[in-house]
């Protein structure tokens, strides 16, 4: 069941976070486990959805999730309604529910429809250093990033909310905002975010899973500033998994279950205004 996006979109701030390269198994185990307390706060009870994502790596999976191609649910029984969706003859997956736009792409849509779209990029395909990496972020009004925010970086995300804060911080009171975070400190090199780990270890399903608890510790910082105007409708999700040695595989861009299967949650933070400090 779908909420009706015609409802949401103007009433509501939009957020996406898309947890970059985090796989599905790791994300469902560690919700179990009870490591991930403050998504387990805003998550639907029944935790993370398993999905299909619509590519094998970020760019072309950004492509299809940035024009309303979220990833699709991993059960049969289709066709899966979608929340977002560019006006298209013939398409199976738009309902009456389905926040139907005529730009080639989400972020224009919104724009058109009076949001200030604003991506905070993570991984390279967002660093606007070349131009294959500006072409994502150029799809929206203003886009930052900086190598802090970068996958290099032991301390990305802190860094990232930090720019998502001062974002919705200077945001005007009548103006909608979509803000689109692309989380970079799940994708590889990622075991400095498990404690004892040396560069000489390498990255793990372990440095991978100790990185998404690193992202659930700063989360909540992001939520609350998101929701400090206005009801926020939130999508968190992974554009595409990993692999570290299944089947003799590593990386992704390739076809396997860990790299097309992904975590997803949509949800409703209500409007918790903040104190004036």
């Amino acid at each position: 069941m779908i909420p009706d996006m015609n409802r949401v979109v103007g009433s509501h701030d939009l957020l996406l976070v898309t947890l970059d390269t985090l796989r599905y198994d790791v994300a469902a185990e560690l919700l179990a486990a009870g490591r991930l307390p403050n998504l387990a706060k805003v998550l639907p009870p029944t935790g993370w959805e398993r999905r299909h994502s619509p590519g094998s790596f970020t760019y072309a999976a950004h492509q299809a999730i940035l024009a309303g191609f979220l990833p699709t649910p991993a059960s049969p029984d289709g066709p899966h309604p979608r929340l977002f969706a560019a006006r298209f003859a013939g398409s199976e997956t738009t309902e009456p529910r389905t926040w139907v736009f005529d730009a080639p792409d989400l972020p224009t849509a919104l724009a058109g429809a009076g949001y200030r779209t604003v991506c905070v990029g993570g991984v390279g395909f967002f660093n606007k250093q070349g131009a294959l990496g500006s072409v994502l972020p150029n799809l929206f009004q203003e886009s930052h990033w900086a190598p802090e925010l970068g996958v290099p970086s032991p301390t990305s995300f802190e860094s990232q909310v930090a720019v998502a804060e001062r974002v919705a911080a200077e945001q005007p009171p009548d103006r909608p905002l979509f803000l689109f975070v692309n989380v970079s400190a799940l994708h590889q090199p990622n075991w400095f975010h498990l404690p004892g780990a040396t560069r000489a270890d390498g990255d793990s399903r372990a440095t991978h899973a100790a990185a998404l608890e690193y992202v659930d510790a700063h989360v909540g910082r992001l939520f609350a500033a998101m929701s400090a105007r206005r009801p926020c409708f939130a999508i968190v999700c992974s554009d595409h998994g990993t692999a570290y040695g299944e089947d003799g595989y590593t990386g992704h861009r390739i076809g396997h279950e860990v790299v097309w299967t992904v975590p997803y949650a949509h949800f409703t933070l209500p409007a918790t205004p903040q104190e004036p400090a």
